[in-house]
């Protein structure tokens, strides 16, 4: 077994250990590694961001960090983060007022917010499903008005139902409201089948949460294989599939299974997260590839920088590098 795999389920625990937050925050050389993948603690630093990527041509999913909401409150600052960032971010859509004649038409929207249900108040002692359904048509309201699109983030399977149940109801208002979908759940392969139909937009990527082999696949070959197979049932649907993965593998492969399916560059995309293999990034669009960059912001950013950690080695090890390179 390779040491990334026996680190990884260390690495997704620590990013839930209280504990383990308390001491990598405090690490002076954490935050400038963090700044590769967060754009930063506020609206302001994620909307001068926003306009480096889209300058280079690339579109951009925004994501305020925080989960796991237990506080009423606290549920109803994220809404109030999101409502400010849809305003700041009208200026680069095409219903905004900034250069309208620069946006060529195209059914694609350049900008999306992603949320995610927990942060909204999903599992809040009382009504937590009717508060973060509130609290999300709110958002999917401000987003339609600013030009944006919306996806609902993928948590752990605890929190699997309860999301699609939601993400359901706001599909009757939003049509175009997108979700996530994890090729390692074992369930997913259903849900894909289930949530393809026309005007569904799903983002497909493997998973980022440490789930049990009862629910999960455990093996790398058995996640790619799983990824493959949930990547083929998008691509024949009829919705828009929204490919996110840094494997090089999964890449070609949806390259290939949009073309076999004739699928046009604005019935699909790639997607990948900020500050990972940026270079690839642009020759993709270079190619004329429609590539969404997945970029956080916000204080909440610990457990997402641990994930990031978790999932790739390079990660891992220019993390190492930087700690020993402090001493």
């Amino acid at each position: 077994m390779a040491l990334s795999d026996l680190l990884r389920p260390a690495l997704l625990a620590a990013a839930r250990s209280p504990r383990m937050e308390r001491t990598v925050t405090k690490i002076p050389v954490t935050r400038n590694l963090v700044d590769r993948f967060v754009a930063g603690e506020t609206e302001n630093q994620a909307v001068a961001a926003t306009t480096s990527i889209l300058d280079s041509g690339r579109y951009i999913s925004i994501d305020h960090l925080g989960e796991d909401t237990t506080d009423l409150a606290q549920a109803n600052n994220t809404v109030s983060h999101y409502l400010t960032l849809l305003s700041a971010l009208s200026q680069f859509t095409q219903n905004g007022e900034k250069d309208k004649a620069a946006f060529p038409p195209s059914p694609v929207r350049n900008v999306e917010v992603s949320l995610k249900l927990s942060a909204l108040g999903q599992f809040l002692p009382q009504d937590g499903h009717k508060v973060a359904l509130e609290n999300a048509h709110k958002i999917c309201t401000a987003a339609e008005e600013a030009g944006a699109w919306v996806t609902v983030d993928a948590e752990d399977h605890t929190t699997t139902d309860s999301t699609l149940s939601i993400v359901r109801e706001l599909r009757q208002d939003f049509p175009s409201l997108g979700t996530v979908l994890q090729a390692y759940l074992k369930r997913t392969e259903a849900d894909c089948k289930d949530m393809s139909g026309p005007g569904s937009r799903i983002r497909l990527c493997k998973g980022a949460y440490k789930e049990p082999a009862s629910v999960a696949h455990q093996e790398k070959t058995a996640v790619d294989d799983s990824y493959l197979r949930c990547l083929r049932i998008l691509m024949n649907g009829r919705g828009y599939p929204m490919v996110a993965s840094h494997d090089p593998a999964m890449i070609s492969a949806a390259l290939q299974f949009a073309e076999s399916k004739g699928r046009t560059a604005d019935e699909f995309e790639l997607q990948m997260l900020n500050g990972i293999r940026d270079a690839e990034q642009l020759r993709l669009v270079g190619e004329q590839q429609h590539l969404r960059v997945y970029l956080p912001y916000g204080e909440q950013w610990y457990g997402y920088f641990m994930r990031r950690l978790a999932e790739r080695p390079a990660n891992l090890a220019f993390f190492l590098r930087s700690l020993v390179s402090t001493n």
